[in-house]
């Protein structure tokens, strides 16, 4: 995956990290000089020592051919407008941190992902928006263990399946419990027969964290 970082402080180290980690291919934009060295010196990435909010520099970082941008500075004008050119660029997958609620609305209406602070859960947050856009919130646990949320598409590979059909189809790897389904208002504790239906937002404890092979069969290919 091809991702443009936009800031490298507190929360863009952390996004940083975890994208080089996954051996993705990453341009970082940071308009500190003295942090554009240092995570240039950390990390196999490429990094551009500028302002983002600028569509020369986005040109330069290869916006056009980007998969995401992940905007996390703590300038939400920065963020909106970063992001606003990804809109423009076609961009699939648009993350930005958020530092004023005040702001949640303008970035909602774009569509964009958004993401409050702490700063590194929130770069866990942005990250995990991107590598698994299904999920909606998630809760690191003891080692790799987390509960997360994820909404269910129309023609999920689980939507109309019970919880018994889909065991009996190995959709979901085992240590892997749907703790709960939000059904509009109605909050089911599911049993074997309960159905998984299309916008159900599921509730899944995963021993070994949220993979590909867990969030997939809740999103249509």
């Amino acid at each position: 995956m091809y991702v443009i970082i936009i800031g490298a402080g507190r929360t863009g180290s952390t996004v940083i990290d975890l994208a080089t980690q996954d051996d993705h291919e990453v341009v970082v934009i940071e308009r500190d000089t003295e942090l554009a060295e240092e995570v240039s010196a950390t990390y196999d990435c490429l990094v551009i020592n500028a302002d983002a909010a600028s569509k020369d520099v986005l040109l330069e970082a290869g916006i056009e051919e980007t998969d995401a941008l992940i905007s996390t500075t703590e300038n939400d004008s920065v963020n909106l407008m970063v992001t606003m050119f990804g809109k423009q660029y076609g961009v699939e997958t648009l993350v930005s941190s958020i530092n004023d609620p005040a702001d949640m609305e303008l970035f909602e209406d774009l569509g964009i992902s958004i993401v409050e602070s702490p700063h590194q859960l929130n770069g866990q947050y942005l990250y995990r928006a991107v590598q698994h856009p299904a999920i909606q919130e998630f809760m690191p646990i003891a080692g790799d263990a987390e509960i997360f949320e994820a909404t269910v598409d129309e023609g999920a590979p689980v939507d109309g399946l019970s919880l018994i059909e889909a065991d009996r189809e190995d959709l979901l790897p085992e240590e892997t419990i749907i703790v709960a389904i939000l059904r509009g208002d109605d909050l089911l504790i599911p049993q074997g027969e309960t159905n998984i239906q299309a916008d159900d937002i599921v509730t899944i404890f995963a021993r070994n964290g949220a993979t590909s092979r867990i969030t997939d069969v809740f999103t249509r290919a």
